[in-house]
């Protein structure tokens, strides 16, 4: 009996034993990537609070510890499950009365994977807004406009009634004023790709004299040697002005005393230009012959014997004629 009794306390122990082993086994085998990041707060956070990827849990929180001013949060993601290395963590409450998890930010696409004993630093990670702080803020400001802090005067209360007046009466006004702007907006709105393309025009111009800022500097220092060379000189562009001015003024005076006359001239001067414009035929062989004639005339000249040298055949009065006759000299003052 006593025999019996041994062998089923060795045959519990041994099956406690393997319980256990498994159970250890499965436990530290069961999580995936373990880490852990820090927040400034995790209220409603605890052990086996879930952690989310897009809502979708994907780990489990480990353990909670404060460590100083922060609170440090343990957590692993269930095998299989990657996330990348600069991923953030957020604490989320769906609702007022629902248990809160952790999300983390980002999905892991490619790249670095976040790795076991990362822990993820307080510029990555957010808590929400507690109802508490909500409530001291809306306080603290209620406090700050009530009859302690602002309006203990009645400044805002004059102030509101101030406004009331004001806008007493002009609420189509101001319906106009908002659909005029919401019209405005959407004009803009449907203008966007030649707005967007001005601005890139009005980019690529401050580029291009970025690129060409000493050319654009050598034309502002010859602007500036201009208005100051204008400058310099003024009272001698003032003057000039001025006499062009009465020099204008005199020739106006010119042609209103001799409006008669200069129409007059202008008449026969339309008439001439007519003639010259019928005979410009005749004009242009005279211009053509005339220097022609005149080189002959010089090279005929002898000055010498200061007559004219030339040869006439007298035979062509005659047709039967067929001898040159002899040359004939002409004095220079006379005829023959």
């Amino acid at each position: 009996m006593n025999r019996l009794i041994r062998t089923l306390v060795y045959g519990a122990l041994v099956l406690a034993l393997v319980f256990g082993s498994v159970s250890w086994w499965r436990s530290s085998h069961r999580e995936g990537v373990k880490f852990s990041a820090m927040f400034t707060s995790t209220v409603g956070i605890y052990h086996g609070s879930d952690v989310r990827m897009l809502g979708v849990r994907v780990g489990g929180i480990d353990s909670v510890k404060p460590v100083g001013t922060q609170v440090k949060v343990s957590m692993h993601l269930d095998p299989g499950v990657n996330a990348p290395a600069d991923t953030g963590a957020v604490v989320v409450a769906p609702s007022v009365v629902s248990d809160r998890y952790v999300q983390l930010t980002r999905l892991y696409t490619s790249g670095a994977k976040l790795a076991s004993g990362t822990t993820i630093p307080t510029n990555r990670t957010a808590t929400p807004v507690e109802l508490d702080q909500i409530y001291s803020s809306l306080n603290q400001l209620l406090t700050a406009l009530g009859p302690n802090g602002a309006n203990s005067t009645g400044a805002l209360s004059a102030l509101l009634n101030t406004g009331a007046e004001n806008l007493k009466g002009n609420g189509e006004a101001i319906n106009n004023t908002i659909d005029q702007l919401s019209q405005a907006t959407s004009t803009l709105s449907n203008s966007k790709d030649a707005l967007f393309a001005t601005i890139a025009n009005l980019r690529d111009f401050t580029g291009m004299l970025s690129q060409n800022n000493a050319g654009v500097l050598k034309v502002n220092q010859q602007l500036a040697s201009i208005t100051q060379l204008f400058a310099d000189e003024r009272n001698d562009f003032a003057a000039a002005l001025n006499q062009l001015g009465t020099a204008l003024g005199a020739v106006q005076h010119f042609i209103n005393d001799n409006r008669k006359v200069i129409k007059t001239n202008v008449d026969k001067l339309s008439s001439i230009t007519q003639i010259l414009v019928k005979q410009r035929a005749n004009l242009n062989e005279v211009l053509q012959v005339a220097p022609l004639a005149l080189q002959n005339l010089l090279n005929a000249y002898d000055p010498k014997y200061n007559v004219l040298r030339g040869r006439a055949n007298l035979n062509e009065l005659d047709p039967k004629s067929t001898s040159p006759g002899p040359p004939l000299l002409l004095p220079s003052g006379g005829t023959r």
